[in-house]
């Protein structure tokens, strides 16, 4: 499964989306960052290919000899990387999904409108391009109006409830340590057993405490996710 996960418009969540929701179940796929300017998966220990906007062809002969990808789309190539995609005749059959993740804000979601329509127009077709409902903070319905109003006027996606990913202090917390969720998970350090340790330093206790936490945190979201994962690529349509 090849997978680009692109918007039009930053600080839509598409790095996290792509290394914690993506990554983690799609058997070590290879993480292609089209990004010149902004963090990517790299910063959250994850291997990463970077790749600017302009060097489309170099990306597809890659795609090309992978049977599974994530490209994340960085807001500030992403308009050279449509023109590449569209002038490379039929390239976009190439990809399986296309994940475009949208926040609240008005400006985001009107962004996210203008992307599914610039893919629509490319021949993309509508079950080909899915959305991800990011930091949402209680009633998916509520807060994305424009979303909704244009799937229901348009159909140009496919949109389920369901492919959403609550608010957490969980994505932050791993931007500030530099680790993915997987990176998280896979960490068998005992923290509850170092913190029983009186003699370590305060520094130390308060790390330690802080990991612990965090791991705790992870394994809710983590369940949360899978559901997402199954959701986005299993779609019970909303009517």
């Amino acid at each position: 499964m090849k997978v680009i996960v692109i918007n039009y418009t930053g600080t839509v969540g598409k790095t996290t989306i792509a290394a914690n929701l993506l990554s983690p179940r799609m058997d070590g796929a290879p993480i292609y960052a089209i990004e010149s300017i902004n963090e990517t998966a790299e910063n959250l220990g994850l291997d990463v290919e970077k790749l600017r906007g302009n060097k489309f062809r170099e990306l597809f002969k890659r795609l090309m000899l992978e049977d599974q990808a994530i490209i994340d789309v960085g807001a500030s190539n992403v308009e050279d990387f449509m023109s590449n995609l569209e002038g490379f005749e039929e390239a976009h059959e190439e990809i399986d999904y296309y994940v475009v993740p949208v926040t609240s804000g008005t400006k985001e979601q009107k962004e996210t409108v203008s992307m599914i329509g610039s893919l629509a127009s490319m021949g993309v077709p509508a079950d080909k391009i899915r959305v991800v409902f990011n930091r949402v903070k209680r009633d998916v319905e509520a807060e994305f109006p424009i979303i909704t109003a244009y799937y229901q006027r348009a159909s140009a996606f496919k949109m389920n409830y369901q492919c959403a990913v609550f608010e957490s202090e969980l994505f932050d917390a791993l931007s500030i340590n530099r680790i993915s969720m997987q990176s998280l998970m896979e960490d068998e350090t005992d923290y509850k057993a170092l913190l029983k340790n009186k003699e370590a330093s305060a520094q130390e206790r308060d790390k330690w405490s802080d990991m612990y936490g965090l791991k705790l945190l992870c394994k809710g979201v983590n369940r949360k996710l899978d559901a997402v994962f199954a959701e986005l690529f299993n779609l019970e349509f909303v009517k």
